[in-house]
């Protein structure tokens, strides 16, 4: 094989690559918002959030707010309620209150997760301190809200949704100083 060949064919290998890159750039977005939708995992604007949804002032259903810390996180983390009651269609705000207790930042994340099954499809999260990456200072105590509805067509036989938090921490990351608290 000639070198003009080699470079030929590298050439357009790499012309392929670009444009697979590209391709999966465009198709990114649609294809996170369909996984976004089937799972639950979702950040909904307030006007997505709250369209064709209607307050259900005859139905209560009672929300359950768990939480748990993951690999030893010197951290405490805590919902500022156990419970409340909401109706489906009403927009909600809790607080969870987290406090770093170590000497130093530490970074973490948390993910949801929701009791029965199939819940997730039916909460519908419109701030939350789940969508990003948390970095807590050293002996910082801080208040995040989470803004939710739980969606008019919730099963009628589900009664009681259970929304429980787990802070992972993110090894590796980077703190600034002001982060760190020095």
């Amino acid at each position: 094989m000639t070198t003009a060949t080699r470079q030929r064919r590298l050439f357009l290998i790499l012309i392929a690559v670009a444009a697979a890159m590209f391709g999966f750039g465009y198709v990114l977005p649609p294809l996170y918002a369909k996984v976004c939708q089937l799972t639950g995992f979702n950040r909904l604007q307030s006007s997505d959030a709250v369209s064709g949804t209607q307050q259900d002032s005859n139905r209560t259903v009672l929300m359950q707010f768990d939480s748990n810390l993951r690999d030893g996180l010197p951290w405490n983390f805590r919902a500022m309620q156990a419970t409340a009651p909401v109706h489906p269609g009403e927009l909600v705000q809790v607080s969870y209150e987290v406090s770093n207790t170590s000497d130093h930042a530490i970074s973490g994340q948390a993910i949801a997760s929701y009791a029965p099954a199939g819940a997730a499809a039916y909460v519908r999260k419109l701030e939350c301190f789940c969508f990003s990456i948390q970095t807590i200072a050293a002996h910082e105590v801080r208040q995040m809200p989470v803004i939710f509805l739980i969606d008019s067509s919730l099963p009628s036989d589900v009664s009681t949704v259970t929304l429980s938090y787990t802070f992972f921490e993110v090894p590796g990351r980077q703190t600034t100083a002001k982060e760190s608290g020095t």
